[in-house]
């Protein structure tokens, strides 16, 4: 087993980008899983003006050593200036899964 895991979230536009992040993570064995969900509503403030975006949530599931893959494909893919591109550390989880995780994305 691993010695870290992932869960990274990124915020797209719509869902046709937040798939085709999605598909490259996976295409590229970065990720063994990536959840979309709509309708997630974004408040923050951007160039001086709050913003109020209606977005897409990827979640994304991956080995520690492989963020820095998944980060460059999430920045060559995104669509914005600035995405949103945080890792929370996996601390607990169901032995079997993480395995599954390690045999989904390869050592870096």
């Amino acid at each position: 087993m691993s010695q870290g895991y992932l869960v990274v979230l990124c915020t797209c536009p719509d869902r046709e980008s937040a798939m085709r992040i999605a598909d490259a993570l996976l295409d590229r064995r970065q990720a063994a899983c990536v959840n979309v969900l709509p309708g997630v509503v974004s408040v923050y403030e951007w160039e001086g003006a709050r913003q109020h975006d209606e977005e897409v949530l990827a979640v994304i599931k991956t080995r520690a050593d492989a963020f820095s893959a998944v980060e460059e494909t999430v920045r060559t893919l995104h669509p914005y200036e600035l995405p949103e591109i945080v890792a929370v550390s996996i601390t607990k989880g169901f032995a079997p899964y993480l395995n599954w995780i390690d045999r989904s994305v390869p050592p870096t």
